[in-house]
């Protein structure tokens, strides 16, 4: 991500706003990202990180695994930092339809129609619960098994389910406990994790 100075002005305030925060470097930079975002602070707290994910996603991102998204937000909002960084391939579930929508939305037919072309893809549900449930009805039949998830659409009824299959599977997962989500919280997450990666990349390539 490009940074101005302006950026760099916010970046600052929020952290002196929250001061001592217990969150190990790379965590505190997604959830900085996002309370950017957002604008709300009370992300510092929402955002669940399963094991290690940190760790495989980037693993992930540097192998340029594909990247599934529910809506066109999504997609637009992560695609220029892909293009400088790993390049990996980004396809939209509504831009995937191949039969008439009649039991299920847009969201969920075209997130099926990608989970079954890239069974072992990151998912990026972003917006949409009907994509979210679609996705994890093949995660508990276990016909697919996504190198990560990032899920934070919107949703008033309760999370722990989706926590407890994700777990259940062994799929490195971020999600947002509570209400609370949106579009915007899954692009600071994915770009965020995008440009951790790359630097570890970079450091590596020096390296050698």
């Amino acid at each position: 991500m490009n940074w101005h100075i302006s950026d760099a002005q916010n970046l600052a305030t929020i952290d002196y706003e929250i001061g001592d925060h217990g969150h190990n470097p790379a965590r505190y930079e997604i959830l900085r990202r996002v309370i950017y975002a957002t604008g709300d602070f009370e992300y510092l707290n929402l955002l669940h990180f399963s094991a290690r994910v940190l760790t495989v996603g980037a693993a992930a991102l540097a192998s340029r695994t594909t990247i599934l998204v529910d809506v066109p937000m999504v997609q637009v909002g992560i695609v220029p930092t892909l293009q400088k960084t790993f390049a990996n391939p980004v396809y939209c579930a509504t831009q995937s339809i191949t039969r008439p929508q009649k039991e299920r939305t847009e969201e969920a037919w075209g997130i099926l129609n990608l989970a079954h072309r890239y069974p072992d893809g990151i998912f990026v549900i972003g917006h949409s619960q009907t994509a979210l449930d679609a996705l994890m009805e093949l995660v508990e039949a276990q016909r697919i098994q996504p190198a990560l998830v990032i899920a934070t659409a919107t949703n008033f009824g309760d999370r722990q389910d989706l926590e407890l299959s994700l777990q259940k599977a062994n799929i490195p997962h971020i999600t947002v406990q509570g209400r609370k989500g949106g579009a915007e919280v899954a692009v600071a997450i994915i770009t965020a994790l995008v440009d951790l990666a790359w630097q570890a990349y970079e450091q590596r390539a020096h390296l050698n």
